[in-house]
């Protein structure tokens, strides 16, 4: 039995990873200083709602040792619905990623500046920022280790300690109990859907499942393995909650200041805690969301590029790391450059909220299918509530359009 512990060790960090970057860190952070503890039911609907896609996806991963890119291209024969389909989820994944990659790299920065603040570097009218660029270099040179162990170790750990830096501020908030437990009884206000769909949106990424099920088929081979993938799964999405929820938590302590993001949550905090810990904390936490997003945006958007058009997702091979360089140096450029790609991001969130529905409804579809899963099939009950997971993410992908266009 020595040594099997470590057979539970999979991708689920990344997964945890991906979903908790800088956007993650603002939503909840505004959700706490507008809201107070009211959504933290809205936060635990949505992990309960990603384990279960994260683990058919996981699933599907494992038993047909394909990622869902490479699946869609094989179970979608139809060409008019085949290059809809992939069409569809390049935009959502590729175009969007790279417009988030800037986020991810801007929102690290923003902590590191706690902690070290460089010098910007004018290029006329340009404003380079030193940090975004050393983020963006650091991502590169990861992911061009060309050694998914040394990723998901090194995430692992950051994803650890992110979660201990958020936790503790929380701790040092000192939240009523009374008022925590309150805050999961579900209940809906006019002025608090935005917010809701945003912390639901934030947690249920269309291209975590991607990401999940084609590293999942290079960990685990074996049907037996099942398991291990279904643990790692569980773990990772409910560590990533708590820290969101602790974030919120942390939030609701910045209601009585000015607060827009979570730098100024970090600056506001020290005069009413009385120290500077909790400002270092938040600082961190959010660096180290920055971080942990760029480095898992690029390798997701790239293993959807090469499996989308049958090339090998082998993270050593000229087309995964030739998708990496071009997703993360766009990235790189609008973060480093000024350049706020707003269109390009109102046009991935459009997507986005098309392909969620879409992609949990194939996921669904694809799980079941006999000749396909050798009898790891959905049940009855797993199907009953994967119908209500569909509906739920039909629900949040058609209020996600209605927010692009302003109607709500």
């Amino acid at each position: 039995m020595k040594g099997n512990w470590k057979k539970y060790l999979g991708p689920g960090p990344l997964v945890a990873a991906a979903f908790i970057g800088p956007g993650t860190v603002t939503v909840c952070t505004l959700a706490g200083v507008n809201f107070g503890y009211d959504l933290l039911w809205a936060l635990a609907l949505s992990v309960f709602t990603t384990i279960v896609l994260q683990e058919m996806a996981a699933r599907i991963g494992l038993i047909t040792q394909r990622g869902l890119a490479s699946n869609l291209s094989v179970t979608i024969q139809k060409s008019v619905w085949r290059f809809f389909s992939l069409t569809l989820v390049l935009l959502a994944i590729v175009l969007g990623n790279a417009a988030y990659e800037a986020g991810n790299i801007s929102g690290g920065a923003l902590g590191a500046e706690i902690f070290l603040d460089l010098t910007k570097i004018e290029l006329g009218k340009l404003q380079i920022n030193p940090l975004n660029v050393l983020i963006g270099v650091f991502a590169l040179v990861l992911l061009f280790s060309g050694s998914y162990t040394l990723i998901i170790r090194f995430l692992t750990g950051l994803v650890i300690l992110m979660s201990l830096a958020f936790v503790v501020s929380a701790i040092l908030v000192q939240p009523p109990l009374s008022a925590l437990l309150q805050g999961f009884v579900p209940r809906i206000q006019g002025d608090q859907i935005i917010t809701i769909v945003a912390l639901i949106g934030t947690t249920v990424v269309p291209y975590n499942l991607f990401l999940h099920s084609g590293l999942v088929a290079k960990r685990w081979q074996n049907l037996e393995d099942l398991k291990y993938v279904r643990t790692d799964t569980m773990i990772a999405v409910v560590l990533g909650g708590l820290v969101s929820m602790a974030i919120v938590v942390t939030g609701v302590a910045g209601a009585s200041i000015e607060v827009n993001s979570a730098v100024d949550l970090a600056k506001g905090l020290e005069p009413l805690l009385g120290g500077k810990l909790a400002k270092y904390f938040i600082a961190f936490g959010l660096f180290a969301a920055g971080i942990t997003s760029a480095v898992t945006a690029p390798l997701a958007a790239s293993m959807v590029i090469t499996e989308s058009f049958g090339c090998s997702s082998d993270i050593k091979g000229m087309g995964m790391k030739g998708s990496i360089g071009i997703v993360l140096g766009l990235g790189l450029v609008f973060s480093s450059l000024g350049i706020r790609p707003v269109q390009l991001i109102t046009l991935a969130q459009l997507a986005n909220g098309i392909l969620l529905p879409l992609l949990s409804g194939y996921v669904i579809w694809l799980v079941n299918r006999k000749s396909l899963m050798k009898g790891f099939e959905n049940s009855l009950g797993m199907n009953l509530l994967s119908m209500i997971i569909w509906l739920i993410t039909l629900l949040l992908g058609f209020l996600s359009i209605l927010k692009v266009f302003g109607i709500i």
